[in-house]
């Protein structure tokens, strides 16, 4: 049995693909037994990988603190199949969504984690990515924590099984992923625009649908820093905020600035700790939460 707090490294064969991931227990929690688990996804970059959400971000701690266990998955090629059709994963045709559930498998079978109240949670190329899972693996997925990433068009017409809680984030100033939602970077063979993604407001409106919040525009809380609307109401008591970080950019909030990296980033909060926070109440079962 792995130790309480000691990362462990994982590996599966998804495909054909030999795939792997760090999982992290809970300090407390026995054998890591019905403890939520947390997904990390990491963004796109050559060099990219679950580690650079250990380091980045404060998950181990508050995994501790609220009881968690986490995954860092690696993905293909440093990124991540989001169903965009624009990273590399997405063009050799991997199946991510049969990855991060096999991981939530594997760690329920092996350490007594809970299958079904999973906590997906990523940034940019990895922010694509949990909206996608959220959608295609909702019996597993409780809640869903979108950092610098709309829901991509091509996934707004899917209905999912289950509700899903969702915390979407996003910076006034985010350049790569802008707030107001637009096309990847990456063009097609010919020039041509692809790979559009919807903006939060979109976003957020698509999530109070699937879960069937009341209508309205739902409670806004507005600081110096942020505005935070929130919908509640939807089925298993699921609701969905959208936050909007002023001047933030394209940048996990809370973690140190990049010293290669142009995009502000806001120590206002730390996005690990409240995604936490969000999630603990509503870790519902998916029989609670079925549509």
């Amino acid at each position: 049995m792995v130790s309480e707090g000691e990362p462990v490294a994982g590996e599966l064969t998804i495909g054909g693909r030999r795939r792997s991931f760090t999982i992290r227990l809970p300090r407390g929690v026995p054998d890591g037994r019905q403890a939520p688990l947390v997904l990390a996804l990491h963004g796109n970059h050559p060099q990219a990988g679950g580690w650079m959400m250990r380091e980045w971000t404060t998950f181990d701690k508050q995994a501790d603190t609220w009881g968690f266990a986490v995954a860092y998955p690696d993905g293909h090629k440093g990124c991540w199949s989001d169903g965009r059709g624009v990273t590399t994963a997405d063009e050799a045709g991997v199946d991510d969504v049969a990855f991060l559930r096999a991981i939530v498998d594997w760690s329920a079978a092996r350490y007594g984690t809970s299958p079904d109240r999973t906590v997906v949670a990523g940034v940019s190329n990895g922010a694509f990515m949990a909206h996608r899972f959220a959608l295609q693996a909702s019996a597993q997925v409780a809640v869903l924590a979108a950092v610098a990433g709309g829901l991509p068009a091509a996934l707004r017409e899917l209905q999912p099984t289950h509700a899903v809680s969702a915390m979407l984030i996003h910076g006034t100033a985010d350049r790569y992923s802008p707030i107001e939602g637009g096309y990847s970077r990456h063009r097609g063979p010919n020039g041509e625009l692809r790979g559009r993604t919807l903006s939060l407001r979109e976003t957020a409106e698509r999530w109070r649908a699937v879960d069937r919040c009341p209508p309205g525009p739902g409670r806004t809380r507005t600081t110096e820093f942020s505005r935070r609307t929130a919908a509640d109401g939807g089925v298993g008591g699921t609701r969905v905020v959208a936050w909007t970080v002023i001047g933030g950019g394209h940048a996990w909030p809370g973690a140190p600035a990049a010293p290669d990296w142009s995009e502000p980033s806001t120590q206002e909060c730390d996005a690990a700790e409240e995604i936490c926070r969000f999630a603990e109440p509503l870790l519902v079962p998916a029989g609670a939460r079925r549509l």
